[in-house]
């Protein structure tokens, strides 16, 4: 579930407000393995609400009523949240993840691979505008993890393109009446 208190009692956002793209970085059937093993330690947690594969398709792994653990030290401009002694600051309690599954060129961890397939760029593209419409959450508040992460060790989606998102983004918007 989502926080709606910090440990000192005061009241937190709980509802979303932030869409982060991230990538896998590993194939989609290790990356649901890695979700479905439990890891008892906070800092340890790892999740998002959706991922997409190569193909398009959208895989659910957190409802959106509850917190993904996907972007550990975060920040958004200078918005965070830090729920406990010693914890540090996250955005994790008013975001929605969503991670395109990398190319199996994008699994070793260097820092560019062949991309995303036009189907990934698709989809995100409508599931951006269904949180949208859901939501609220301008386009304005649609970031990577590199852009919000503070631990400077997050540097994906990598090979992202916005102008891809951007033309995918545009025709989505248009079939739905959008524009």
């Amino acid at each position: 579930k989502r926080l709606q208190k910090d440990y000192w009692g005061r009241q937190l956002a709980a509802d979303p407000r932030i869409i982060v793209i991230h990538e896998t970085a590993l194939s989609k059937e290790g990356t649901i393995k890695l979700f479905k093993t439990p890891h008892i330690r906070d800092d340890e947690q790892v999740s998002y609400h959706l991922i997409i594969g190569r193909d398009g398709l959208l895989y659910r792994i957190v409802p959106d009523k509850n917190r993904a653990y996907g972007a550990g030290m975060s920040a958004f401009g200078d918005v965070t949240q830090r729920s406990k002694p010693g914890a540090v600051g996250s955005i994790n309690n008013i975001s929605l993840h969503i991670s395109l599954v990398s190319p199996a060129d994008g699994q070793d961890g260097t820092d560019a691979h062949s991309g995303y397939t036009d189907a990934q760029y698709r989809t995100l593209a409508s599931q951006v505008l269904v949180w949208q419409g859901k939501y609220g959450i301008p386009l304005t508040r649609v970031t990577t993890h590199a852009s919000v992460d503070r631990s400077h060790s997050r540097y994906d989606p990598r090979s992202f393109r916005w102008d891809h998102f951007d033309r995918e983004y545009r025709l989505a918007a248009e079939r739905c009446g959008w524009q």
